[in-house]
């Protein structure tokens, strides 16, 4: 049990070499279009893309390949599906460019059997289907996920706005009874439970390569 924690510790820390801090999701727009400006609206942001965004979508999905992290058809089927609801171009990139990094530097810790991974890998379907075949408990995973998301774009805002460190460490911590929520919901959710209306953080996403000045790659 320690062992998985160390290595989920390790897969979903900043370090780990993904690539994840060049990526905003779409935030980068949002601050510079004024909507997100403080605080109040970060946190405002980053829970409407946790609870209705592209966020729990990615967590239903990895919860489906970590359970399918075996069948080489299903994992095909999810990645696709995953790359057919992206909403830019840009969120099209990140997705795969981040999972695609998540599987080379995790073949560090390789998995009894070969995982039959497809290509491009979006992060989603690489997290949940080598959390599986590492045998790490799905709900830690979801758990350990969207938090590392959540901090991510915090430390945008952190960045950008800026917010400064005691107000990002006060939206991490009020945002936590909400992620543990968002697992158990997206543990026992079906396909068909997909669905997002966060659409100004969609939107955010299609408007930021039209940004004169950019910092983060989406």
């Amino acid at each position: 049990m320690s062992a998985d924690l160390q290595k989920l510790l390790t897969w979903m820390s900043p370090a780990f070499p993904v690539g994840a801090f060049a990526w905003s999701a779409g935030l980068e727009t949002a601050i510079v279009q004024g909507t997100v400006s403080d605080r109040a609206t970060t946190q405002d942001w980053i829970s409407g893309v946790l609870h209705h965004g592209t966020l729990k979508t990615d967590a239903i999905l990895l919860a489906h390949a970590h359970k399918a992290h075996a069948d080489k058809a299903k994992l095909a089927e999810l990645a696709d599906f995953c790359l057919a609801l992206t909403a830019a171009h840009e969120r099209h990139a990140e997705t795969t460019i981040t999972g695609n990094a998540f599987v080379l530097a995790s073949a560090a810790w390789p998995a009894a059997t070969p995982v039959p991974l497809p290509e491009p890998c979006p992060y989603p379907i690489a997290v949940g289907a080598l959390t599986g075949a590492h045998g790490i408990e799905r709900r830690d995973t979801l758990i350990a996920f969207l938090t590392t998301t959540v901090h991510s774009q915090v430390s945008v805002a952190v960045r950008l706005v800026p917010i400064g460190q005691h107000d990002g460490l006060a939206i991490m911590a009020a945002l936590e009874p909400a992620i543990a929520q968002m697992a158990d919901l997206c543990l026992h959710a079906a396909l068909d439970d997909i669905g997002g209306v966060a659409y100004g953080a969609d939107i955010a996403q299609m408007q930021h390569e039209t940004l004169r000045t950019r910092i983060f790659r989406s």
